[in-house]
């Protein structure tokens, strides 16, 4: 079993990561890979968080990680991803591919024999999206009918997985962007089939009766170059005290990291006391440890 998209996930399948997640948090019983696990951590961008927790996480479950920088691996020099992945399938009992191209970490999967783990491509970001609700889920009342908001580029990666998993665990999704912003239209649809998935220009109609507020970067890895004219588009959707004084009181944000402080998201926001952002990057690893142990026991 692998973990490409949030739409491999079913909401059972959600649920039973989240039970594995309150388990080890719950420090009764110690979980841990099988013995000798070897899991290589194939990184193509750049990463913080999610290489971090990654190799955090597989270490706290007794095993090993093995980091590989792409651009400094035989990938630099033409080695194929199929051949990659038959490759580091031999070594390996896990492949976390973080790539440029979802489309490259299909052929990973195809290639390889061991599960392969989604740790962001330019279509989804599925690890992010199970960390993010389960930090939404510890501040729900009930995940059914809650509505939560992804403000800004409403295209991206991480856009996409939230929809998937808001619609499937049966939460609402806002999203909120210009015009000249459209969110991809298969996996909308798809979200659709699901759930409650509704588009807004207006940032302030759009927010109004969300419980949750979600924004990230207006600048992705490789659109730097785009980068002056992204921030004129998406300036009028930064999460700022004027904007969080029209929505919810209760509201919470979220914001997937890194941050540019002053541009998404103003500093008082992001340390404010609306904020779960800081338990929400904690939860990565958590999460992390979850889907590592969930595929490995559904992988047999």
């Amino acid at each position: 079993m692998n973990l490409l998209s949030s739409d491999d996930l079913t909401k059972d399948n959600i649920n039973k990561i989240f039970g594995i997640a309150d388990t080890i948090n719950a420090g009764k019983e110690a979980l841990s890979l099988k013995e000798h696990t070897t899991v290589a951590l194939l990184f193509q961008k750049p990463s913080t968080r999610t290489k971090v927790s990654f190799a955090s996480a597989i270490a706290q479950l007794d095993s090993t990680p093995i980091v590989i920088d792409a651009q400094t691996s035989q990938m630099s020099r033409g080695e194929t991803m199929a051949d990659t992945a038959r490759m580091l399938s031999s070594y390996c009992d896990f492949i976390v591919a973080r790539l440029n191209k979802h489309t490259d970490l299909l052929e990973i999967a195809q290639n390889s024999t061991v599960p392969v783990i989604n740790a962001l491509t330019d279509l989804e970001h599925p690890t992010q999206a199970l960390a993010d609700f389960y930090t939404i889920r510890s501040h729900a009342k009930v995940m059914k009918g809650t509505k939560i908001a992804f403000v800004g580029d409403i295209a991206t990666n991480t856009a996409n997985s939230l929809m998937l998993t808001a619609t499937k665990l049966g939460a609402k999704m806002a999203l909120i962007g210009p015009k000249e912003c459209k969110p991809n239209a298969k996996i909308l649809n798809r979200a659709k089939e699901y759930g409650s998935v509704e588009v807004y220009q207006s940032l302030e109609d759009g927010i109004d009766d969300c419980d949750f507020i979600y924004t990230d970067t207006f600048v992705s890895m490789g659109e730097e170059a785009e980068a002056e004219a992204r921030r004129k588009m998406f300036a009028p959707y930064q999460i700022n005290s004027k904007i969080m004084g029209i929505a919810k009181e209760s509201a919470l944000v979220l914001h997937c990291l890194p941050a540019h402080r002053g541009e998404e998201i103003t500093s008082d926001v992001l340390d404010g006391k609306q904020s779960i952002v800081w338990e929400q990057a904690r939860n990565k690893m958590l999460l992390a440890k979850a889907v590592l142990l969930y595929l490995s026991q559904n992988s047999q």
